[in-house]
């Protein structure tokens, strides 16, 4: 009799399976709420810092100068020997000058160049590095400080798309050239000797290369990669030739955008976010160890953060960013660096 029962329970429970007859347990599961994953406010802005770097060090940059109403691509920012801030707007192909007192003007010293770079020579003069049509015909020219006197420095012809460059004590420069894509490494660092002549290829293979910066005792050059994600940190064996071993990724950004980069005279190195209205900034090894927000970047505004500079002899860090068609304009924001200005930063090398 036993036998027979457990028979027809077995027969019972395999019919009910194939009848798809739940038992009560399983229908109270079916019953209960679905999976859903809960999502925290500091996940939901515009633009959520990467959990990785959501406990460092941050601090609120505050409104320095009111640029334009417009949404300008504010770039290139660097200050002459009188103290003077330069920067440039890339598709006007404006370069501004704002005095200690804010006073603000502009000239436009080639309606055709599309300048993206400056960085003040030793001997005053101003070099550009510009994005010419955006494809393979940019060039670096020099000027004297009011724009005239207009001179070749790297032609257009030479097939580069020069972006941004920064001066050794030589006299010397190096400039990223501002070319391929995320799976197209076309682009490179180069350098132009201080007697002039051909630039020579120093980092190859980069995936539009952008900010560029040598630390203060200009063994270690630094290099964003904008369609890469990516910040290099490449030893030096001379000013052409990288050291054994000496080339690393030492930081992959989530999210991308990383544009221009400057570096303090403690060898810290700032690098601008675009898209994310951000400032991260690393320690001479390639560690991340704070970082500077700008106001307004949860709701979507001031994300085009694009470069900095330091004052010289001060601390003072000055932040570039526009809200493009989000009403807010283009506008410089200020907060304290960790070290001052290196030194020739003041007036070239």
């Amino acid at each position: 009799m036993w036998e027979e029962s457990v028979s027809r329970l077995i027969v019972m429970l395999t019919l009910g399976a194939a009848l798809g007859l739940a038992s009560p347990s399983a229908r109270a599961a079916d019953d209960a709420p679905l999976p859903a994953l809960t999502i925290g406010p500091a996940l939901r802005g515009a633009v959520p810092l990467p959990t990785a770097e959501a406990d460092l060090p941050s601090v609120e940059a505050r409104e320095y100068f009111k640029v334009s109403d417009k949404g300008l691509q504010l770039e290139c920012p660097t200050f002459d020997a009188r103290g003077d801030l330069l920067f440039c707007e890339v598709f006007g192909g404006t370069v501004f000058r704002l005095t200690p007192q804010k006073e603000l003007t502009g000239f436009v010293p080639d309606a055709d160049l599309r300048p993206a770079g400056l960085a003040v020579h030793r001997n005053g003069r101003v070099y550009m590095a510009e994005l010419g049509d955006f494809a393979d015909r940019g060039s670096v020219v020099s000027m004297a400080a009011d724009g005239s006197d207009l001179r070749t420095v790297v032609s257009r012809d030479d097939g580069f798309l020069p972006d941004d460059l920064v001066f050794d004590k030589a006299g010397g420069f190096y400039f990223t050239d501002f070319k391929g894509g995320s799976s197209m490494p076309v682009g490179g660092v180069y350098y132009v000797g201080p007697d002039g002549g051909a630039p020579t290829l120093v980092v190859p293979n980069l995936r539009i290369a952008n900010g560029i910066g040598l630390s203060p005792d200009e063994k270690t050059l630094w290099v964003t990669e904008l369609a890469g994600g990516q910040l290099h940190r490449v030893a030096l064996s001379d000013p052409t030739t990288i050291a054994p071993f000496g080339s690393s990724v030492v930081y992959t950004f989530v999210g991308g955008g990383p544009d221009s980069l400057r570096i303090d005279a403690a060898g810290n190195v700032y690098v601008a976010l675009h898209g994310q209205g951000r400032i991260m900034v690393f320690n001479p090894s390639g560690f991340p160890m704070g970082q500077y927000l700008l106001p307004g970047r949860d709701k979507g505004h001031n994300l085009r953060s694009t470069s900095m500079v330091i004052r010289p002899g001060t601390d003072e860090l000055l932040i570039f960013t526009n809200d493009w068609d989000k009403g807010m304009g283009s506008r410089i924001f200020v907060a304290r660096a960790l070290a001052q200005a290196t030194p020739m930063s003041a007036a070239g090398p």
